[in-house]
Order: structure tokens, then sequence, then C-alpha cells
């Protein structure tokens, strides 16, 4: 048993994961390493039915996942940010951004600053940073 819950036994599917059992596992990542899981499986949980999850993980220093939550909240931004907003709502990823830039530490305060300067000038979208995880391997800022 850990301070987040009993032992994370799998994903009912893990190509849909519930915002539990993502969470649940993020404390536990070694309980279903990520070779097992379907592959691209960070693209499929990069959407609006985990970010919420997803960003919670990023912000606690103590979820072992906290890395690969912000790798998933990087791939979430350009994904909404290259549609124009029409793969996730613009509104929620204002919120994101503007909560991260308040409460957020150096990592999730260098995705949100990432996030605005994608925003403002997409041609610094390169699939190696920010779908491959580049920029949190780095954790740099774009300038």
């Amino acid at each position: 048993m850990s301070a987040h819950g009993p032992t994370f036994r799998g994903f009912a599917n893990p190509v849909d994961p519930s915002p539990a059992e993502l969470r649940a596992w993020a404390y536990q990542p070694d309980s279903v390493p990520l070779t097992s899981l379907p592959q691209d499986w960070d693209l499929l949980v990069a959407g609006d039915h985990l970010v919420l999850t997803l960003f919670e993980l990023a912000r606690d220093p103590a979820c072992p996942a906290r890395r690969f939550a912000l790798h998933c909240l990087y791939i979430y931004a350009a994904d909404g940010i290259r549609t124009k907003f029409r793969a996730h709502p613009r509104r929620r990823f204002r919120r994101l951004v503007e909560q991260a830039e308040r409460d957020g530490d150096e990592l999730v305060r260098n995705w949100a600053h990432n996030s605005r300067m994608l925003l403002a000038r997409q041609e610094l979208f390169t699939y190696h940073d920010w779908c491959e995880g580049g920029l949190v391997r780095d954790n740099r800022r774009l300038g």
C-alpha cells in the first residue's frame, strides 16, 4: 500500500484509462512498464479526458511519473495550438497555463512559458521537442 492508494494492478482498457487508473499508475509506474503499454500511449492519454489528471501529476514533485505527465502536457499544448484549438478547448488550455504560472515550480512554469511561446510563434514547434519529450529532458525555456 502506498501513500497514494492501493497497489495498482493494471488498466481495464489501457487505450482509454480512467483518471483514477492513470493516477494510480503514476505513483507505481513500474507496476505496468511503459514498454508494455500500447505504442504511442503518450499520444493516446494526452487528451481532454485526462489533462486535469496529467496536470495534477506534473505538479507533484513526489510523483514517480511526473516527467511522463509533463511530457503529455507538452503534447496537449502543441496539439491544441497547432490545430487552432479544434483539438482542445482554448479556455481549458489558458486556465492550465495561468495556474502553472501562478502555482507551478520551475518545470511546470517552463511548460507554461514554452506553451505561450508556441502560441505566439508556431514555427518554434519541432516534433522532437514537443512530442518526443525533448523539452522535458532538457528543461529549457524557448526564447
